[in-house]
């Protein structure tokens, strides 16, 4: 889609839902190393703000579902946060397995993320409600210098648009909004009177028992010069389907899957 975000060497993109989940914990850097030695061509992960104004990449606003604490991650220090076992509760099988446990593994700043791998692409989700981590967000991607590596999303359309206002030059996905305009207008074969905003349309292969990724919407987002990238297809006959449909790139928490499908092994 001439930028250099969109450019791709597979048929589609390969994007690691908050790392390599079948490897390591999500949104630890064991995960997100896994998904890079993979292979892949964007690392996927969501940020919040702590109490004293870091940014991390984590996906829920509070911690009990993958560390050994509980608490919102607004109300935390980033001392606070280090301190907490980011593989608590991670199991590889779903059992009583929990080889992550005590090795100190934190929840990362996304300057950690951006640090340890600058010559990556990512695909970051704003999670928090509050417009107040927009300055810092584009603050922390100039100071790398990955506007041409990062796209952005966020289902809070102030946050968004904040966003676009601070930082114009860096690719956006549509708001939840504009995609459900486009697509109407898509199913119509009215696409032509929409301008959508954003780079990409970011989309579940299904709403609900709605099929949002049809071969009339891909077919319609590229006319408009728009990606289409689906999420979060973790099944082989999912991905086939989704690849055969045109479709731009894939979030998926087992890239290995998905690399494996594409380079001719699956």
């Amino acid at each position: 889609m001439n930028h250099p975000y969109f450019k791709r060497n597979r048929k589609i993109l390969v994007m690691a839902h908050r790392g390599e989940q079948s490897e390591a914990p999500e949104n630890t850097m064991p995960a997100f190393q896994a998904a890079v030695d993979l292979g892949v061509d964007v690392i996927e992960t969501d940020i919040h703000g702590t109490a004293d104004g870091q940014i991390l990449a984590y996906h829920d606003d509070s911690v009990e579902r993958t560390t050994d604490r509980q608490g919102y991650l607004r109300e935390m220090t980033l001392k606070e946060v280090q301190e907490l076992d980011a593989g608590y509760q991670w199991s590889p099988d779903g059992v009583d397995n929990h080889p992550y446990r005590g090795l100190g593994l934190t929840i990362p700043t996304l300057q950690e993320l951006f640090e340890a791998f600058p010559k990556m692409r990512f695909n970051i989700d704003i999670k928090q409600r509050e417009p107040s981590i927009v300055k810092p967000f584009a603050d922390l991607i100039r100071k790398h210098n990955m506007a041409d590596t990062v796209l952005v999303g966020s289902f809070y359309p102030d946050v968004l648009a904040a966003f676009r206002r601070e930082i114009p030059e860096v690719v956006t996905a549509a708001s939840e909004r504009e995609t459900r305009r486009f697509y109407i207008l898509s199913k119509l074969y009215l696409e032509q009177l929409d301008r959508p905003r954003g780079r990409a349309f970011q989309v579940p292969e299904y709403s609900g028992s709605i099929n949002v990724v049809t071969k009339r919407f891909v077919e319609a987002a590229h006319r408009k010069r728009m990606e289409v990238h689906v999420w979060t297809v973790n099944e082989l006959d999912e991905m086939e389907r989704l690849i055969a449909l045109g479709v731009d790139g894939i979030f998926t928490d087992y890239a290995s899957r998905l690399i494996q499908l594409l380079d001719g092994n699956g």
